[in-house]
């Protein structure tokens, strides 16, 4: 995978954008021998940019009267234009829409296109009360844009099902906009006391409380995953909502390759 541009777009707050970004940082920066390059433009919670070892750029977008600043966002576009390999492109809720709107009326994603780099566009649709406002914004990215886009599906908050238990990638409102989805990755809640406990006597260097569960060759075009059909990544820590360390699961798994889940037996 070389010169693809990941922007992690939604505009609920609170929904795990930094997680995304933070994994999807990890796992980029092995598949190329170029530098990953990372920006966090969010304008208040820089959580993104924290992460020392991941060498995140902090871009203040906005003014101080909400508006994109041509002159910040022109530098990032400059950077993301005039230099090889991958990058990340973290966003914060309260930048979500000015953000989102420059980038469209400027013809952002075209120009990066036409420059060689292929473009993704990460959105995440949560569980539980986050579902109506998250899946609002994944319809609202997938109709404004002509971007593949990469569902995350964050189980933390519960399961993507409705109240009448029909899970949201049965629902009409993703299946009028499924063919704009070029991978799906599942943010799988488990159990801190029962997960972690197996964990400890398994005596796994994990301390996670997710499997981050990977599509590679959902929808058309290129595969997002080039060499292998599936990544398997673990995230740390006991909160799926803080990151820790990412790491491979080689075995003690079942893969299901209709949806791209992977668990631990």
């Amino acid at each position: 995978m070389h010169n693809t541009v990941h922007f992690i777009l939604q505009g609920k707050g609170g929904i795990g954008k930094t997680l995304v970004s933070t994994v999807l940082a990890q796992w980029l920066a092995t598949k190329d021998t170029l530098p990953l390059r990372c920006y966090d433009t969010d304008q208040e919670n820089a959580t993104f940019s924290r992460y020392k070892a991941l060498h995140v750029k902090h871009v203040p977008v906005m003014t101080d009267t909400r508006n994109i600043d041509p002159k910040r966002f022109d530098a990032l576009m400059i950077d993301l234009l005039e230099h090889e390999g991958n990058c990340v492109v973290d966003n914060g809720a309260n930048t979500f829409s000015p953000l989102m709107g420059y980038l469209l009326e400027n013809d952002c994603f075209d120009m990066l296109k036409e420059s060689g780099r292929k473009v993704y566009i990460h959105t995440i649709v949560g569980g539980g009360d986050t579902l109506h406002d998250t899946a609002m914004g994944f319809v609202s990215t997938a109709k404004s844009t002509n971007v593949p886009l990469v569902l995350w599906e964050n189980e933390h908050f519960g399961l993507l099902q409705s109240a009448t238990g029909k899970k949201f990638t049965e629902s009409q409102t993703y299946a009028d906009n499924a063919g704009r989805v070029a991978g799906r990755v599942v943010l799988t809640h488990r159990n801190a006391d029962t997960f972690g406990a197996e964990r400890v006597r398994g005596n796994r260097a994990f301390s996670a409380a997710a499997w981050i569960e990977a599509d590679a060759r959902i929808g058309s075009g290129p595969p997002l995953v080039p060499d292998d059909a599936f990544e398997r990544l673990v995230v740390g820590a006991a909160d799926v909502m803080e990151i820790g360390r990412v790491h491979r699961a080689h075995q003690h798994a079942d893969t299901d390759l209709s949806v791209g889940r992977f668990r631990p037996r």
